[in-house]
């Protein structure tokens, strides 16, 4: 289209295939030469890489390639007057850019790519040969070439490329950009790799930022001589920071609207192919007639089949977190409290820090057996999309790492009321657990790769060893990134989000300084120097270690809220628990005046808690309204083109009538 300007087009999706094995006098390899010359019909541009041990194929695709398979998916975009409308490539001026000035999102020119090659169907009538090193591939009339080859084991990977422009922008401007501490380019992080993973960065860096204030607070009462006043300020301090904890998560929210306007994301989660209205695709858009007709035609069997889906679904994930509450309570709670016991009475240094290395390996491979186990229990229920399933194995998991990281402080703070201990314990998980988990996650990957890739130089070697030349072709940059690791969760590769350990690192943390902040004030401080090391590094794993992501459409943290909001709680309960215990040092639970007033706190706090969340809103007036101005032009286009249609179709609407 001429009126559209043209977009630097970069290669963005990998396709891995063997590499060829030619004989003097033998014929180009059938099935690689058939599936780039379809590639090309369709409009992509190709480049073939010969790599040490397999050969890549790059794919970039013009704007108006893309542009046409968006409008065959119609994915709704959002238009000029506010309205969100499916894309039209012939009406592209009418729809709005993105904030770096390109017309699509990175995830949606993903589910462009994807449309695209994965549509390449044969469409003669004939049944299709393709051959390859021997070997015969048969393509059946109406068969997904690259689908095909994926079942015959012949294209091995299918995988985003990193744009080397955009990607040392971005490691100049946020990986190596130390000095801003907590800035980042948002928008930049949303264009290259998506709302979900850009969604985690404004988090991690809102957090990070509203974190300082506690932390002054803590150091100074660690290091600060309060004298007798120090039992009046640790009370104040737990309740600056319960309410700091609430305003910060009110006004996540306010970002986090502010973040998808200014993304033109106008519900919680994008809708990608396939997204659904009332159970509707968006392919399938039909005028309001042919709605009518559909809807009226049986609407009492309709009904009943989408009941019998809900209860099933409601039941089959009440069964299946039951399971994994019982299995939590029978199975992991004696092991935690075993442990804590162990490691309370053992008195030798050396004993205890064996301990701890048998209950860490141990409950490694508790965790990924749990994890194992609540990705099947997922596969059996019915959930409405991807997200919403992944959200439910979160809370799964989430009830794991909860008992194994609490379980043994609860005991010392609990139970013993040994605070020396406690104490020892939470430095221990802070700084060593934290400090590890960062070297483990950053390093082990890279080492995975270095030895894949000095695994394939070396083959290449030997290969070459007695050859004329003797000269080694070094490794290529597309073969590189197909040698990283994908970007995935620990748990089992089912989950293809990283972002989940990253998440559950951050609450994990979020619950420790939260729930015995009264025991050890100056663990902020602590999480803030992580957190801010935490960017630079998650941002430097994202853009050099890993893959790139496949990107996804959530459009905020999702389960993790919930979490959050439910450690908040908790966090209420086990200080006011511990200002107990420091209080009534003899152990005889009287309710004296100040014991009595703890328990007043403690009522009032939640009490403050709900009326902030109900007060605060959770989006700012510009974005409602927005909101409400494009909801109010949506309603009178589609009122005057319902009336068209009504005036125009008026025997069909009679005939409906008479169907009812």
């Amino acid at each position: 289209m001429e009126n559209v300007e043209e977009e630097q087009t970069a290669f963005e999706i990998g396709v891995v295939v063997p590499r060829r094995v030619l004989e003097k006098g033998d014929e180009c390899c059938g099935c690689v030469e058939a599936l780039v010359d379809e590639f090309r019909k369709v409009g992509l541009v190709v480049d073939r890489v010969l790599g040490i041990q397999e050969e890549f194929i790059k794919l970039a695709a013009p704007v108006e390639t893309l542009g046409r398979a968006a409008a065959e998916l119609q994915l709704t975009k959002r238009t000029h007057i506010g309205m969100d409308l499916p894309f039209e490539w012939d009406q592209a001026e009418a729809f709005v850019r993105q904030p770096d000035g390109s017309l699509f999102s990175w995830c949606e020119r993903f589910h462009c790519y994807r449309h695209i090659i994965y549509g390449i169907v044969n469409k003669s009538d004939l049944t299709l040969t393709l051959k390859s090193d021997c070997k015969e591939f048969q393509w059946e009339s109406g068969e997904s070439l690259l689908q095909m080859l994926e079942l015959r084991g012949f294209v091995k990977q299918v995988f985003p490329l990193h744009d080397e422009t955009k990607r040392k922008q971005l490691l100049r401007s946020w990986a190596f950009n130390c000095w801003d501490f907590t800035r980042q380019p948002i928008d930049e992080i949303y264009a290259y790799f998506g709302t979900k993973i850009a969604t985690y960065f404004a988090f991690l860096g809102m957090f990070t930022r509203w974190i300082l204030f506690p932390a002054v607070f803590g150091v100074t009462l660690q290091f600060v001589d309060l004298g007798s006043m120090q039992l009046l300020v640790l009370p104040a301090f737990f309740i600056s920071i319960t309410l700091w904890a609430v305003l910060f998560f009110q006004f996540w929210k306010r970002k986090n609207s502010a973040l998808l306007a200014r993304w033109q994301i106008s519900g919680p989660v994008a809708g990608g192919p396939g997204y659904k209205i009332s159970g509707l695709e968006w392919s399938s858009i039909q005028s309001p007639v042919e709605l009518m007709k559909k809807w009226g035609s049986d609407k009492t069997k309709e009904k009943e089949v989408f009941q019998r889906e809900e209860w099933v679904g409601r039941l089959m994930r009440f069964r299946n977190d039951a399971f994994i509450i019982l299995s939590i309570i029978c199975l992991q709670l004696p092991f935690e409290l075993a442990y804590a016991h162990l490691y309370e009475v053992i008195g030798s240094d050396l004993m205890k820090f064996g301990l701890t290395v048998v209950y860490l390996f141990a409950i490694q491979y508790f965790n990924r057996i749990g994890g194992k186990i609540s990705v099947s229990l997922i596969k059996c229920e019915n959930n409405e999309s991807r997200e919403y399933g992944a959200d439910s194995l979160i809370y799964k998991v989430f009830g794991l790492y909860f008992m194994q990281s609490y379980i043994g402080i609860f005991y010392h703070a609990l139970l013993h009321r040994n605070f020396l201990t406690l104490r020892r314990v939470l430095i221990q998980r802070l700084i060593v657990s934290e400090v590890l988990e960062n070297l483990m996650e950053n390093s082990i990957p890279f080492l995975k790769y270095s030895y894949k890739k000095y695994r394939a130089i070396r083959k290449k070697r030997k290969r070459e060893k007695g050859s004329p030349t003797g000269k080694t072709q070094f490794i290529s940059r597309v073969e590189k990134e197909y040698l990283k690791p994908s970007y995935s969760a620990s748990v089992g590769e089912e989950l293809e989000d990283g972002l989940f350990d990253d998440f559950l690192e951050l609450a994990l943390q979020f619950g420790m300084i939260m729930m015995f902040a009264c025991a050890f004030p100056p663990a902020f401080a602590f999480a803030a120097l992580n957190n801010i090391a935490e960017i630079r590094t998650d941002a430097l794993k994202l853009l050099v270690v890993f893959k790139r992501p496949t990107p996804r459409a959530a459009a905020t943290i999702g389960a993790w809220l919930n979490i959050f909001q439910f450690l908040i709680v908790m966090s209420i309960c086990t200080n006011c628990v511990l200002l107990v215990c420091l209080y009534d040092q003899e152990g005889k639970w009287k309710i004296e005046p100040g014991l009595a007033a703890i328990l007043i706190m403690e009522h009032v706090l939640l009490l403050i808690k709900y009326v902030f969340s109900r007060i605060i809103p959770e989006e700012p007036a510009w974005v409602r309204a927005n909101r409400l101005k494009n909801a109010t032009q949506a309603q009178d286009m589609c009122s005057k083109q319902l009336l068209r249609t009504i005036s125009g179709n008026e025997k069909l609407f009679v005939r409906v009538g008479k169907i009812e």
